[in-house]
């Protein structure tokens, strides 16, 4: 980022929070339900000392991490087989078309009567999740490979595995970090949706408890937490994407 675009958005963010603290003194709103943002960020010290928070968010990351792992470990094969070979597309292709529009949540009330209120239960709805989108995004990549550079790597006598590898995945490679992007950022979203709904653990949980009794700060403290996990993340991916993509380049 440029200096004038951080200029920029730290002014912005200042802005956000002096106008939020101004409007919560002046009490245009209960106290209880508008609290000001040095209120929220006193609450989250309570929090933080008192182990509540880093446990339910601790919770929710490993869930996060063990989701998209596993629902990549499953995409990224996939998606490389139906962008690669166009047997498997057509083969594979209608029923990811018919499972694909299903909203990631409405699988949780399926998931809670096949596995229970398990610990898998989340990660097997984040791995869900990403699989579709991230396969979709994945064989889109591989298909938008320009013909000419397969070609010519099979003129110079390159395997079908060595073009894969050195050709087809460094060329469709915005495409599949891209998709993972988008689908970490959905991933929480629907966590924090699972735990409000039927996990007794985690940052969703501790935010419905919290409701439950009217502690609007703690909610606050968990939606300031979740938007400064999800920008790191956010960040994180983008940083790996620009190494990766000229680590490639660079061959």
């Amino acid at each position: 980022m440029k200096g004038t675009d951080l200029k920029w958005s730290a002014i912005s963010i200042l802005t956000f929070f002096l106008v939020w603290e101004i409007i919560a003194r002046s009490h245009f709103f209960p106290s209880i339900l508008f609290p000001a943002p040095s209120e929220v960020l006193a609450a989250g010290a309570d929090l933080l000392q008192s182990g509540i928070l880093l446990k339910s968010m601790g919770d929710s990351l490993l869930r996060v991490v063990a989701g998209i792992l596993l629902g990549l470990g499953l995409a990224i094969p996939v998606g490389l087989l139906m962008g690669w070979v166009e047997k498997c597309d057509k083969l594979f292709g209608p029923v990811i078309g018919l499972l694909f529009p299903i909203p990631g949540i409405a699988w949780l009330s399926l998931l809670i009567v096949w596995v229970g209120l398990r610990p898998s239960l989340p990660i097997l709805l984040i791995a869900i999740v990403v699989f579709f989108p991230v396969l979709l995004n994945i064989a889109t990549g591989v298909k938008s490979v320009e013909r000419e550079n397969i070609l010519a790597a099979r003129i110079l006598g390159s395997s079908e595995l060595r073009i894969l590898v050195s050709v087809v995945i460094p060329l469709s490679l915005p495409f599949i970090l891209a998709g993972i992007r988008i689908e970490v950022a959905l991933a929480w979203r629907v966590l924090v949706a699972a735990e409000m709904i039927a996990i007794p653990t985690g940052i969703g949980a501790l935010m419905s408890r919290s409701e439950s009794l009217l502690q609007i700060k703690a909610v606050m403290v968990c939606l300031g937490l979740l938007s400064i996990i999800g920008l790191i993340m956010d960040w994180s991916l983008r940083y790996f994407e620009k190494r990766l993509t000229a680590h490639w380049r660079a061959f």
